[in-house]
């Protein structure tokens, strides 16, 4: 059933059923949520771990916070783990634009969420928003590139 608390955003009407939302939105909820826990967060929840992710799909508009990438909204809830186990890196490839919250701005009572790739998500890691973009140019210069600060 379609929640009344998270509606569908207009950019997966008809890409994404509500009810696949919902279920994908309460399984990213609990998994940050047990993590949260275990390293000792106070006063979190379910609601407010869903009503949070749900914001920030809100504000992506669908895409990548980082890279600014439209996101795959399709392959919400394709992933199989035998297929990916026989096929390997060729398969998880495939998942590079999987919409995946990013877990930012975390202090013991309150978590902030971003949303982005699978790819950018396991690039970024447990870095913060200023490591990962030092990062990105450390590997932008290495290539050869020169990188200019356009803002």
């Amino acid at each position: 059933m379609p929640s009344k608390r998270h509606p569908l955003p207009a950019f997966l009407v008809g890409m994404v059923e509500p009810v696949a939302y919902e279920h994908w939105l309460g399984r990213k909820a609990a998994a940050h949520l047990k993590r949260d826990r275990q390293r000792g967060y106070e006063g979190i929840s379910g609601t407010l771990y869903r009503d949070a992710i749900h914001e920030a799909v809100v504000a992506s508009g669908g895409h990548d916070h980082y890279t600014g990438e439209a996101l795959d909204w399709s392959l919400l809830s394709r992933y199989n783990n035998d297929e990916s186990h026989a096929e390997r890196h060729g398969y998880k490839a495939g998942f590079a634009l999987l919409p995946t919250v990013d877990h930012v701005e975390s202090a013991r009572t309150n978590s902030g969420f971003r949303i982005c790739g699978w790819r950018t998500n396991d690039a970024k890691h447990d870095l913060s928003h200023a490591e990962f973009v030092e990062l990105c140019l450390l590997v932008v210069k290495k290539a050869g590139f020169t990188v200019a600060r356009t803002v």
